[in-house]
């Protein structure tokens, strides 16, 4: 029997099992979901660019502050990496699919519903969800934000966690059973690696936030008071439930990304990974205690035993600073290739590294007393998620867009994206230190003349729109690139791993012929035969 032909455009994007297909489905959608959280940030910026500015009003000025940071975070950071894992894991271990191709179509469809619900919010009368992205109670409580907005926001994060819940049970079988004869599990990539521990996290994390929204939907609509304390509840209990979810979330977002940059070093150092075992060590390591750091977050409340949490805080700097080195380490005497990808790679490092000193200085509860509720808090968590979600994401577009398009992108276009970007990133966040500093309170729209507040903010915006232009930048590079760009090859970079060892992009069944697998660089080995690499090195 002679097959049909293959479904095509909609079609194909609607109903296919693929998983190079839906991690394509993952990847547009989430950076969709960047770019519309970006201009939210734009709209801020501008807001707070001069004193008693009244560009947007309070309420609508909440509504785009909670929406920025849910997009950011339920929208783009994970699912960004998800699409990762779908399209790139199976073929470095070799695997011929995910385990579960049906059940991966479905993991895309409720993600792609949860994001068109939370922002169908800004559809109704009373507008999106407008009591800050972490969704405080009792602020969440119906007779405080009643309409639907608020509704919707909780239906999108429960969405996109099922979607993240199930996504990790594909991904975790299919990396324990579907790797090729040889791809024992110290000899995966340091990439897969990253996403499998990831994965793990999203198990423990997701459903913790899921059963909190649970409640809290309980409390809106059927007459129950978990949250509330007029009818005897704890809001402090919202407070566990979410960053007992909300500090394994930055690691869920974190880690997939350093393992984009692990392979890109590695890739353009034209060297293995310095220390591969204790960087998978240091993976799970962080992994493990990422799990038991949640009540930074909660220091102001006198309700957490501060010696233990400012210690595990400062504990899990350790293995982050392992990686550094092993980074470090990875580039020392390599053959370096400076490409777009490498860059964003190199100012994913300065940046977060950045973001992690001010991570232990928050973790001095003294500290922490005089700076929780000002910019500094909000410089130091955007150094952490812009210097691995956004750079980290950057990178992998540029190492990987040749595999999913065969054209490599515009190296001049991406240099300069990558410049523009570097510098917005930084125009815009170091002077919020200053502002935290100087006094200057989160979640404010507007403030007084007087206040010794406007150059800084004034820095800040201009440099949020440097940063705005680097993107599109980008944008562009990948609209002029997929037509219009230079036939990559298969193998571009003389990559080390095995989606390389595939065509560009790879065909349905992902490989005709695999190399032998001997090392964790099992392309390179065959590759270069006088070079092969030691094994345990």
């Amino acid at each position: 029997m002679v097959p049909g032909p293959r479904p095509r455009g909609v079609v194909k994007f609607v109903t296919s099992t693929d998983h190079k297909q839906i991690g394509l489905n993952y990847l547009v959608t989430s950076f969709i979901g960047f770019l519309a959280a970006g201009i939210m940030a734009e709209v801020m910026r501008t807001q707070l660019i001069g004193p008693n500015n009244h560009l947007v009003g309070p309420a609508s000025y909440n509504q785009l502050v909670t929406m920025h940071g849910t997009v950011m975070l339920f929208v783009f950071g994970g699912p960004f990496a998800f699409g990762l894992a779908n399209y790139i894991l199976p073929l470095q271990i070799g695997a011929p699919d995910m385990a579960f191709p049906r059940f991966n179509n479905l993991s895309y469809w409720l993600y792609l519903g949860g994001f068109l619900v939370m922002m169908a919010g800004f559809l109704t009368n009373d507008g999106a969800a407008d009591f800050g992205w972490f969704g405080y109670a009792p602020l969440t409580e119906a007779i405080h934000s009643p309409g639907p907005g608020a509704d919707m926001w909780i239906l999108g994060i429960a969405l996109t966690g099922f979607s993240g819940i199930f996504t990790a049970v594909n991904v975790i079988t299919t990396t324990f059973t579907l790797r090729a004869p040889g791809m024992v599990m110290f000899r995966m990539p340091i990439f897969v690696w990253n996403e499998l521990v990831t994965l793990f996290l999203v198990l423990l994390a997701f459903p913790v936030l899921t059963a909190a929204m649970a409640l809290l939907w309980c409390d809106r609509h059927l007459g129950t008071s978990f949250y509330d304390p007029a009818g005897g509840g704890q809001p402090i209990l919202w407070q566990n439930l979410f960053w007992f979810f909300g500090h394994p979330e930055v690691y869920i977002l974190a880690l997939p990304y350093f393992g984009v940059v692990t392979e890109v070093f590695a890739t353009m150092s034209k060297k293995p990974v310095f220390g591969y075992k204790g960087m998978i060590a240091a993976t799970l390591t962080i992994g493990g205690l990422s799990m038991g750091v949640w009540a930074h977050h909660m220091y102001t409340t006198g309700a957490v035993l501060l010696p233990f949490f400012a210690a595990m805080t400062v504990l899990i700097a350790v293995p982050t600073g392992i990686k550094f080195f092993n980074w470090i380490g990875t580039m020392w005497q390599g053959v370096l290739t400076l490409n777009t990808a490498m860059l964003f790679s190199l100012g994913f490092l300065v940046i977060f590294l950045c973001g992690g000193i001010t991570g232990v200085m928050l973790a001095q509860p003294p500290l922490d007393f005089q700076l929780h509720m000002t910019y500094f808090v909000v410089a130091h968590f955007h150094y952490v998620l812009v210097g691995t979600t956004a750079f980290g994401a950057f990178a992998s577009i540029y190492y990987w867009f040749p595999k999913y398009t065969g054209r490599l992108l515009d190296e001049k276009l991406g240099k300069i994206s990558f410049a523009l970007m570097f510098i917005g990133t930084n125009l815009t966040y170091f002077p919020m230190h200053d502002l935290g500093l100087r006094g200057m309170p989160r979640r404010v729209f507007t403030y007084p003349v007087n206040a010794g507040w406007t150059f800084l903010n004034q820095l800040a915006t201009i440099g949020a729109y440097i940063l705005g232009i680097g993107v599109l930048f980008t944008v562009i590079n990948i609209f002029h690139s997929m037509r219009r760009g230079q036939i990559a090859g298969d193998n571009p970079w003389d990559g080390q791993t095995l989606e390389w060892a595939t065509s560009s992009p790879p065909p349905e069944h992902n490989f005709e012929i695999l190399p032998p697998i001997r090392s964790e660089r099992p392309l390179w080995d065959a590759n270069h035969p006088d070079q092969l690499t030691e094994v345990g090195h």
